[in-house]
């Protein structure tokens, strides 16, 4: 689901408590996915409800990436979500670290 645009986060707007069990996750998208909600849920648990975080515009120094961020994740094996109900990704998380995913290129 693709929704309005929201500004830019700018240095330091995002803040991540990482631990023991607890990690991090940053999914990088292309530009055209700015706005756009994406889906992740925690594999091997039936029920687990899926998370959601919003693709934003990162602007560090000169450079600008777009991305969702998921902090406080339980550590763990993930699936990415495309329009709800079609995988793309998997990605693990693990406790005290943020993990990064790119987006898949069609």
């Amino acid at each position: 689901m693709t929704e309005q645009p929201v500004g830019p986060s700018g240095p330091g707007t995002v803040v991540m408590e990482l631990g023991a069990g607890i990690g991090a996750l940053v999914l990088y998208t292309p530009p055209g996915l700015d706005g756009a909600e994406i889906e992740i849920s925690r594999d091997g648990e039936a029920g687990t409800p899926r998370t959601h975080s919003r693709v934003r515009a990162r602007h560090v120094g000169q450079a600008t990436s777009y991305a969702a961020v998921y902090p406080g994740l339980a550590a763990g094996q993930y699936t990415v979500w495309a329009d709800g109900n079609r995988p793309v990704a998997r990605v693990t998380v693990t406790g005290g670290q943020v993990a990064s995913c790119d987006w898949p290129v069609s």
